[in-house]
């Protein structure tokens, strides 16, 4: 059924970078509606600045961005957080809640009800009071796939979101990204991890800032040879 819906992004001819610099050249892509997208490519390929780009902290120099007007939910990299910020894991969840009711409105039953959620989701309630300096990089980037779910967004966006993170991390953020896939909302996550992209339902390969591939991951990631034992 989802094959038949119309692509969650579209992207035609889209070149973007940073002060002046151009990091992706001519990308057109179409990101399918409730299905997870994976972004690979080399450090440097323009991942991360495409992920930029869909979320709309990125303004394309030239082309066009085609989504629903209701704000994606970007997840970072737990590394670009400040370490000194001074919040606790509860307080970083309810950030999600701003994009429904602003920064300084009052929470209102239904908002905590989908923090509480949230927490659950991600096994961190017991966290809750504790302050983000104090978790490890694996349980902060729980905190903050928490805060994204929370905005309840159909499009999340993860940069390497797994990196770096112990392998209980690791299989908690990927299960919950295939949840909220089979709940209808599209994911697209850079990765440098073959397992990961290949989990994906499809995927995007960049080099050098252009588009060089487009499929399903099966088809689209180099087959790794196992090396012959010597």
């Amino acid at each position: 059924m989802n094959n038949q819906q119309s692509p969650a992004v579209r992207l035609e001819a889209v070149t973007a970078g940073y002060r002046g610099r151009s990091v992706l050249r001519e990308v057109t892509a179409t990101i399918p509606s409730g299905r997870v997208t994976a972004i690979v490519g080399h450090n440097g390929s323009g991942k991360s600045t495409l992920l930029g780009v869909i979320a709309g902290v990125i303004a394309p120099t030239a082309g066009r961005v085609e989504r629903s007007p209701r704000g994606p939910a970007l997840v970072v990299q737990q590394s670009a957080v400040p370490a000194t910020l001074p919040i606790t894991v509860r307080e970083t969840v309810a950030m999600g809640r701003w994009a429904h009711r602003g920064a300084w409105r009052r929470l209102t039953r239904h908002d905590h009800a989908v923090v509480r959620e949230c927490l659950e989701r991600l096994g961190i309630a017991d966290l809750a009071a504790r302050r983000l300096t104090e978790l490890s990089g694996g349980q902060r980037q729980r905190a903050l796939l928490a805060r994204a779910l929370a905005q309840e967004s159909d499009l999340l966006l993860l940069d390497e979101a797994t990196s770096g993170l112990d392998i209980d991390a690791q299989q908690e953020i990927s299960r919950t990204i295939r949840d909220a896939a089979a709940a209808g909302v599209t994911v697209v996550h850079a990765t440098h991890d073959r397992a990961e992209a290949l989990a994906a339902d499809h995927c995007l390969m960049l080099r050098d800032g252009e588009l060089v591939d487009a499929g399903t991951p099966e088809r689209v990631l180099p087959v790794i040879t196992p090396a012959k034992a010597s």
